[in-house]
């Protein structure tokens, strides 16, 4: 029977594994039992050490490619290093002052910024940065406004608090004079700005009905034009994606079909989101390796995430991908730290709105 069959491994075995992955890590190269010899300050012989490693790969952890006699970390291997393993350390100062240098000084727009941090985590991890783009909806509205269009068209001009502005064009049943969609718009701006659009519905929604039928013409105006504007399901879900050419430049990827199959799915975007999705629904960091994304154009590679947000409330996720072969206890919390970070400027923005 298999003593590690369980992962329950002694110190001995552990202390080998954590000196193979890391020479791994470091190098890319399969770990012979010479070099764990050398390396791992363990006062055992080489045969001692074939022993363990036999045991190591009866268990998964560790595998032994044809074309050496050294062995490499498995995605399972690699998965129990970090788990329990892996020392992680805050980011160092120099390191955060970088990030902390890399966003932009002064208030902008939210997509702007997310844009920034996607190239800020490529640049500093040599990987592909990702970041997921919250609705817009998600915001606070700062105020609206509405211009008059032939053929009972209304332009509809939203400012929310994180200084994005949409404008939007809507079809109503009936033409509405310029003296009452100013009338709306001063009615939403005052007793709505600070809402987000879900709630300014429910709020009209609510009004309409203890209203019943002594709607007046105001509230009529207001409810048709907003249930127009906010109707409208212009800010779909996307996600940002920088510097995936820095994958090419690594041999565990340079297959022509995998990067492919990578590439592609980069362009579809559709895998991505729903990974990134997943991650914003479980707070904080998380990763996965190989095959434990469940997407098949992902299986040779590791993607940690870390989710953002203002005020409690998660607005999306940020992260990297690259190949399984990664500095964890770097990237993990450079991710980490890109988050708090974003979350902090988000924060910002929404107090001085």
């Amino acid at each position: 029977m298999n003593p590690f069959s369980g992962h329950d491994i002694d110190a001995r075995a552990r202390r080998l594994l954590r000196t193979l992955i890391s020479q791994y890590l470091s190098d890319g190269e399969p770990v012979g039992s010479r070099t764990l010899a050398r390396s791992s300050g363990l006062e055992v012989s080489p045969a001692t050490i074939r022993n363990i490693m036999a045991d190591l790969e009866d268990a998964g952890l560790v595998a032994s490619p044809h074309t050496s006699a050294g062995r490499i970390p498995t995605p399972r291997g690699l998965r129990l290093f970090v788990d329990s393993l892996l020392e992680l350390k805050p980011l160092p100062r120099d390191e955060m002052a970088r990030l902390q240098g890399g966003l932009p000084p002064h208030q902008t727009t939210t997509r702007d910024l997310l844009g920034n941090v996607s190239n800020l985590l490529s640049a500093m991890t040599h990987f592909a940065g990702v970041v997921t783009v919250p609705r817009q909806g998600d915001f606070p509205l700062r105020h609206i406004d509405f211009v008059n269009l032939p053929d009972a068209r209304v332009l509809v001009i939203l400012v929310f608090s994180d200084n994005q502005v949409q404008n939007r064009v809507v079809q109503l049943a009936r033409p509405l004079e310029a003296s009452d969609l100013e009338q709306a718009a001063n009615y939403l701006n005052a007793q709505f700005a600070g809402f987000r659009l879900a709630d300014i519905r429910a709020h009209l929604a609510a009004e309409l009905r203890e209203a019943g039928g002594e709607i007046n013409r105001l509230l009529s105006s207001v409810v048709e034009l907003a249930t127009a504007s906010f109707a409208s399901d212009e800010d779909a879900d996307d996600v940002l994606v920088s510097g995936q050419t820095n994958l090419m430049g690594y041999s565990e990827l340079a297959d022509i079909d995998r990067l492919r199959d990578l590439f592609d799915a980069f362009q579809q975007k559709r895998d991505l989101l729903q990974l990134m999705e997943m991650c914003v629904k479980a707070p904080g960091v998380r990763l996965f390796i190989g095959e434990e994304s469940g997407f098949s154009a992902l299986d040779g590679c590791s993607i940690v995430t870390a989710t953002y947000g203002t005020s409690g409330r998660m607005l999306g996720a940020i992260g990297v991908i690259g190949p399984t072969r990664m500095a964890y206890e770097r990237v993990i919390p450079v991710v980490q730290a890109t988050a708090g970070l974003l979350s902090d400027a988000l924060n910002r923005a929404a107090a001085t709105s």
